[in-house]
């Protein structure tokens, strides 16, 4: 008699695996540039920022996705979200391809809308525990970059890698502080809704599309936009790794400058 092989509702996917590995690559260039100035700084630190935020935004939603596998949804498993697919996301513009550009455009970790969930079929209380999933994601990713960071980039030796690890670093920090704004259609918000009455719903679930759009034109506004990048980094510099790391890791990363 034949045993079936236990299946495993978590299978990384060759498309993530291949991310991961362009993010490892561009990691291994920046370790071994020589100086800030070489083209192969520029190249590495840039492969390693983009590639590793596509990393993390798979982390992001992987989270939201195995939150509610475990409470019952096994639709999740169904749409592909248990892979970390990226191509398999509802809205893979909003969720990979928008944020990327807003990063190499001006260093913001804009988050976007990515998994269908059932979310009605939860109790309040689930609802809260699955929106709050992603953001921990990203909030557990910056811990351990900046503990890495503090613990290993402090001795002056691969500058280069480190102030890339640090940008990304100091991008998580900026898109779990984002995720978290009750703003209709990102995960803050998410987390609120079930407590929210049921017209103040219903009137606030035509913003949920546009969302995203309202938040960056208020980070379009100086004041607002230098308050909050004040904000981030002052975050980031609990961790006791110097701001210029992330300062420079940006500036890298934009190598047409």
């Amino acid at each position: 008699m034949s045993i079936s092989p236990i299946r495993r509702p978590v299978r990384p996917s060759p498309v993530f695996l291949g991310v991961v590995a362009a993010a490892v690559a561009g990691g291994v260039v920046a370790w071994t540039a020589g100086s800030p100035t070489d083209v192969s700084a520029r190249i590495g630190v840039f492969v390693l920022v983009l590639a590793g935020w596509i990393v993390t935004v798979c982390l992001h939603e992987f989270g939201h996705a195995y939150t509610a596998y475990r409470a019952g949804d096994r639709e999740v498993e169904l749409r592909g979200y248990l892979t970390l697919n990226p191509l398999k996301y509802s809205h893979p513009l909003l969720s990979v391809v928008l944020p990327v550009v807003f990063i190499a455009l001006g260093g913001i970790g804009l988050p976007g809308g990515a998994v269908y969930l059932r979310q009605g079929m939860f109790a309040p209380k689930v609802q809260r525990r699955i929106s709050l999933a992603g953001p921990a994601a990203n909030l557990i990713v910056a811990i351990v970059l900046l503990v890495v960071i503090r613990l290993f980039g402090m001795d002056g030796d691969h500058l280069v890698f480190w102030w890339g690890l640090s940008f990304l670093a100091f991008l998580q920090v900026m898109a779990t502080v984002l995720n978290l704004l009750p703003v209709p259609g990102l995960d803050g918000y998410a987390a609120l809704e079930p407590s929210l009455s049921c017209d103040t719903r219903r009137a606030l679930a035509n913003f949920k599309g546009y969302g995203i759009l309202i938040l960056v034109a208020f980070l379009f506004v100086p004041q607002v936009n230098s308050a909050f990048f004040g904000a981030i980094y002052w975050l980031f510099g609990l961790s006791g790794v110097p701001e210029i790391y992330a300062q420079y890791g940006n500036f890298l990363m934009r190598f047409w400058l």
